[in-house]
């Protein structure tokens, strides 16, 4: 069943007693932290920095393995993926703070890239492009390079490029972190504008409370545990 505001009663992700430790063992970045996301959730995992959550977004994306403990995506655990570049490349997106953008590449060139691991034409590559930089509001600066644009359309261009893969679940890690006030408002209405349209399941990593506010779900993470895991009332 899919609610108003996306959310289902199916669950996509499930984190089980994740640990994570570094320097052999002399910094614990995660001491057992386990949660549940359902389909169509937008959350937020808040915390100060040292906290453990740049950690626990790295083992959400696949993109570094627990020292103990379990994640588990769609029933299915991913200890059992042989190849889990192959799961990541299908089935997640990133929304980094730096934007990650290749400086040589026009905007819709970068939105491309995510693209290659699919079995699309050149053609189809270029039209879902297209299609992504204009539902972000950039249909006027396709073919520019990443220096002519501000940081705000970095930015844009970013969420353009971590939905083409059409994504089950979308990270965003500091999403804000390089934006001013003004822009970074924007940018949080416009993730909110995404994950209503796509009905992506959202997680943004963040340490700002006012980036928090927008999601529908807090988990606040604090020495590598979660302290709370509340549900936004005001959306």
């Amino acid at each position: 069943m899919v609610t108003k505001d996306n959310k289902t009663d199916v669950l996509l992700l499930e984190a089980k007693n994740l640990k994570r430790s570094y320097d052999n063992g002399q910094v614990q970045a995660l001491r057992g932290v386990s949660f549940k996301v359902q389909k169509g959730e937008f959350t937020a995992i808040i915390g100060p920095s040292g906290s453990g959550k740049s950690s626990l977004l790295q083992i959400l994306g696949v993109l570094d393995q627990p020292d103990e403990g379990e994640l588990i995506f769609n029933g299915h655990s991913l200890q059992s993926y042989a190849d889990k570049s192959a799961f990541r490349a299908h089935s997640i997106g990133f929304i980094f703070q730096s934007f990650h953008l290749l400086p040589t590449l026009s905007a819709v060139e970068n939105v491309q890239l995510p693209m290659f691991e699919m079995a699309w034409s050149a053609k189809e590559r270029a039209q879902k492009a297209k299609a992504l930089l204009e539902s972000v509001g950039l249909e006027h600066r396709l073919n520019h390079l990443p220096k002519k644009l501000s940081g705000g359309e970095r930015q844009r261009v970013a969420i353009a490029r971590s939905l083409a893969n059409n994504p089950e679940l979308l990270l965003a890690d500091e999403p804000t972190g390089n934006l001013d006030s003004k822009n970074a408002g924007k940018m949080m209405k416009l993730l909110e504008d995404v994950h209503d349209q796509h009905g992506t399941t959202l997680i943004v990593v963040t340490h700002d409370l006012e980036v928090a506010g927008h999601a529908d779900r807090v988990i606040r993470i604090l020495d590598g545990l979660i302290e709370s895991d509340t549900r936004n009332t005001s959306n």
